[in-house]
């Protein structure tokens, strides 16, 4: 069993989303889980005849519910209205809440928000050489990788302390940082 709660609480990759961009020079984007990956996790890890997910419609409450050694077990949480669908929103919100309780996505609070330039003219983010990320996919794909690469070079820092006083290798690193973005 305690196997079963290590796969659900192993990292999951996040998508990301524009909080606000107020100023109009930078905005701030977050991570989040997306439902479907939720639902693949649950299903690899568990079985998709293993779990399942009841939602409270005036509430907003989800419960969602794992068999484990023949019993259901629930775990429930509220979720809030969104901008566009309100109810589905509401529900999509209120199940991944309720998946954290388990353990799936709680790496993510561990990541934070993160500051970009922003277009004001085109109204999205751009990378730091001023590509428009003006599609969820692309967003995400820059976070995730930009995400990939600094923890690469946080290794390869870290490896290498006998090095950290060099300066070649400390203006490398930075260099390698400074490309990456």
């Amino acid at each position: 069993m305690k196997l079963i709660f290590e796969k659900l609480r192993e990292p999951i990759e996040p998508r990301w989303r524009v909080q606000n961009s107020k100023g109009g020079k930078y905005c701030t984007i977050v991570p989040y889980v997306d439902a479907r990956a939720v639902q693949g996790r649950l299903d690899a890890v568990l079985g998709p005849e293993n779990w399942q997910n009841t939602l409270e419609i005036e509430s907003g409450t989800s419960s969602l519910s794992l068999k484990i050694n023949d019993e259901w077990i629930s775990k429930s949480d509220v979720g809030t209205d969104s901008n566009i669908e309100k109810e589905k929103g509401k529900a999509s919100d209120a199940f991944k809440r309720s998946a954290v309780l388990w353990g799936i996505g709680r790496n993510l609070y561990n990541i934070g928000t993160k500051q970009l330039p922003w277009s004001e003219q085109y109204k999205c983010p751009t990378t730091s050489k001023g590509e428009l990320l003006n599609t969820p996919v692309k967003l995400s794909l820059y976070m995730n990788g930009l995400n990939t690469s600094m923890g690469l070079l946080m290794q390869l820092w870290n490896e290498n302390k006998e090095l950290q006083a060099d300066e070649t290798f400390k203006k490398l690193m930075n260099d390698l940082r400074e490309y990456v973005k």
